[in-house]
């Protein structure tokens, strides 16, 4: 039978329970161990039924005593990291060291407990908009621990995720628009040809004309656009961190794709390679790998640039704020606007669960929503006037 007692800690009082797992071979008495941290006596009272529960039934494994977050975490990165491509590489190490670790890193796996897995991710929560990334991650390392048999039970399970104010909100905040109308991209585009440089112009404009992700656009070498059938092959990004530059094969099959280009950003392409070119336009074969958004030395440009350009466009102009990725949104809500089907968008984008492209579809412009009701409207109307039941049934009565 479970022991319970109350003790106190720099954030509050915390519950403990004392219970016995199993004999011990070596002197044949019973087991005594410690689990502590709990908020309140119920939490400690449900855990220490589930552990009495397993130690009887024969599923219980005795929890290691020392082992910490952090060194599970190592271990669970040195496993996995052989089969990360570079960039999640970068994103994974960024977000322990900046989020969880400092959280869990130097506390004994055993020790952490659901409620205090709620805290952090309330806490995180009011930081942090990835939220669900970080719950998913932290995750993981439970996990391996219940597979090494360092702990016995995942804390993460459970744990709900807190929803923002703003989800609450019926309608939609303007300033949280994370894409342009039709008159705002004629407005930027008009700025940027006539304060930066081609090069410029010719990137942001890929970037609303393709809804391509800026990785996709970097990483772009003159081999990929196919001047003679018009159309340009998404098949890579680009990586770029500490050591410099390198293309990474696109992350799923729905990302690489062939996207149609028209004449109006073929004729952008061909004068932007005259300029790179600095003389007259070469025939193009499939030898020139060069890139098409290269700087001075030959080298890509780096992947903040296309971010810290456009705000600065935005605040120097007063522009209604959008991120980089809020382009690739806006190019998805001009071709709902002009008649495209869910299916033909998700391809566009490349999205491999329709669910994003979805997604997208509900944050659409108000043109779109417009539309709808208008073409509910002449639907209804034309019905009526081929039943000829427009106000009145056979019998001349009202229906």
């Amino acid at each position: 039978m479970a022991s319970f007692q109350k003790y106190t800690t720099k954030d509050g009082p915390r519950w403990m329970y004392q219970y016995y797992a199993g004999i011990n071979p070596e002197t044949g008495k019973r087991k005594k161990s410690t689990k502590r941290g709990f908020k309140t006596k119920k939490e400690a009272q449900l855990d220490a039924a589930q552990t009495e529960k397993e130690v009887a039934d024969g599923s219980f494994v005795s929890q290691d005593k020392t082992t910490t977050f952090q060194q599970v975490y190592e271990q669970w990165y040195e496993t996995n990291s052989p089969n990360f491509k570079p960039s999640t590489k970068k994103a994974v190490l960024s977000k322990f060291k900046k989020q969880l670790l400092p959280h869990f890193g130097a506390i004994k796996m055993r020790d952490i407990t659901r409620s205090y897995c709620q805290e952090v991710i309330n806490k995180m929560a009011k930081e942090i908009k990835t939220i669900d990334n970080m719950k998913m991650y932290a995750n993981q390392i439970f996990e391996y621990a219940i597979f090494m048999d360092i702990r016995t039970t995942n804390p993460m399970k459970g744990v709900v995720l807190p929803k923002g104010e703003n989800e609450h909100l019926a309608n939609e905040d303007d300033l949280q628009r994370n894409y342009w109308e039709k008159h705002e991209i004629r407005k930027f585009l008009g700025i940027v040809k006539n304060e930066c440089s081609q090069r410029d112009y010719m990137m942001f404009h890929l970037l609303i004309y393709t809804g391509a992700r800026k990785g996709e656009i970097l990483a772009l070498r003159w081999n990929d656009i196919d001047f003679k059938n018009k159309s340009v092959t998404l098949n890579k990004t680009l990586f770029q961190d500490k050591t410099g530059f390198m293309d990474l094969t696109s992350k799923t099959a729905a990302s690489r794709r062939i996207l149609s280009l028209d004449d109006t950003t073929l004729g952008l392409l061909r004068k932007h390679r005259s300029e790179q070119n600095r003389g007259p336009v070469a025939p193009i074969g499939t030898k020139d790998d060069r890139y098409i958004f290269a700087r001075e030395d030959g080298t890509p440009t780096r992947l903040a640039y296309p971010n810290d350009k456009l705000a600065e466009i935005i605040r120097v102009h007063s522009l209604h704020p959008v991120t980089v990725h809020g382009l690739r949104h806006t190019h998805a809500s001009l071709l709902f606007e002009a008649g495209a089907s869910i299916k033909e968008v998700q391809e566009r984008l490349g999205h491999s669960d329709i669910k994003m492209t979805m997604n997208i579809y509900t944050h659409v412009t108000r043109t779109v929503k417009e539309k709808t009701a208008d073409r509910f409207e002449k639907f209804m109307e034309s019905e009526d006037k081929i039943t000829g039941t427009d106000v009145m049934n056979n019998n001349g009565e009202d229906n």
